[in-house]
């Protein structure tokens, strides 16, 4: 990725500032009262999250339970894997039909991406619909693409994503709580879940300022969680419509809420536009874990969180069908917006 094809090059309007604002007040919230019966603690927990799901859809966690050393693993095997040949990487490419493996192309709002990405499935096979089309019943398999180099890179793929699972499930107890709901309310929606960890890499980038290594987005799934290393660049747009930059904190984990709570919530929680940052000097590496639940969850406000007052704000729609529509638009330039929550939006 030398010279920056036009592809990269985002609207002027979307375009980074290299002067970046730090993200004061963003929320960093301590799990260690879960590894305790302090029924106080945990109440406080709860408000927590509750708290920073609504004011700013994203949160920082420490003291997560997750061991480190898994943590190291994964970021260790990341960089060797980028680290070889295009050639090398290219053998567990990514196609439209082995939608898991290596991409190097991938667009987001219909402009190229500056990364490169590996995908993994957390639970094999992973079960997806084969087609966008509501009638076609037909469910398609999916195997994960492993690399010859590094050898341990599935063992260490698989055990960090049970990590991620076993996290993702304490967060949305959490999360379920600060809704008024019981703690396992969101438990049946995951019993077949199909999600995925991303390892991403970001070059160098010679223009940094105007080119994306993730153009603004919202994730379309559940929960997502991310950990970044100590170079930093996702920035996150705060509710007054200012863009800001999330500082790493070292063995912390970025929690953000996707579009799918925002639905369950009917917009109590809201899914945030965030975007990656490149700089002309540093690679940088990220391993987000995206927690979806299985393809035949019918998506829609939760009945407890509606009433007269407060009716439903989007009709159903199929998880599985949602994702096998947007993930055409990864790999081609549509003249079109991928699919989005809103368009399940009922108008007032």
């Amino acid at each position: 990725m030398g010279k920056v094809d036009p592809a990269f090059i985002q609207e002027p309007e979307h375009r980074p500032r290299i002067s970046h604002i730090e993200g004061e007040g963003f929320p960093l919230i301590d799990l260690s009262p879960l590894h305790s019966n302090n029924v106080s603690a945990i109440e406080g927990l709860v408000k927590e999250v509750g708290k920073a799901c609504k004011e700013w859809g994203f949160f920082q966690v420490i003291n997560h339970g997750v061991p480190l050393e898994k943590r190291q693993k994964i970021d260790s095997d990341s960089r060797k894997f980028f680290e070889q040949s295009l050639e090398k990487k290219r053998k567990v490419r990514r196609t439209e039909k082995l939608v898991l493996g290596y991409y190097d192309t991938e667009h987001t709002k219909n402009v190229r991406d500056w990364k490169e990405v590996f995908d993994i499935a957390v639970e094999e096979p992973a079960l997806i619909p084969a087609s966008p089309d509501l009638d076609d019943k037909e469910i398609t398999e999916l195997y994960n693409q492993w690399p010859e180099y590094p050898p341990e890179l599935r063992e260490t793929c698989q055990d960090y994503g049970q990590e991620m699972v076993k996290l993702a499930c304490k967060l949305f107890e959490l999360i379920a709580l600060s809704l008024g709901l019981p703690a396992d309310r969101f438990h049946s929606f995951f019993k077949d879940h199909n999600s995925l960890i991303r390892l991403n890499h970001y070059p160098p980038c010679p223009t940094p300022e105007l080119a994306l290594g993730v153009g603004r987005h919202k994730d379309g799934g559940a929960l997502t969680i991310l950990a970044q290393d100590d170079v930093g660049g996702l920035e996150v747009k705060r509710k007054d419509g200012e863009w800001v930059r999330v500082k790493p904190t070292p063995d912390a984990y970025i929690v953000n809420v996707g579009d799918i709570i925002q639905v369950w919530s009917n917009d109590k929680y809201e899914s945030v536009e965030h975007r990656a940052m490149v700089n002309s000097e540093k690679e940088r590496f990220s391993v987000p874990f995206f927690f979806n639940p299985a393809h035949y969850i019918m998506i829609k406000p939760l009945e407890e969180l509606t009433n007269e007052q407060n009716p439903a704000k989007y009709r159903a729609y199929n998880w599985g069908k949602f994702t096998a529509s947007r993930r055409r638009s990864n790999f081609q330039k549509l003249n079109v917006e991928n699919l989005q929550i809103s368009h399940f939006r009922i108008s007032d």
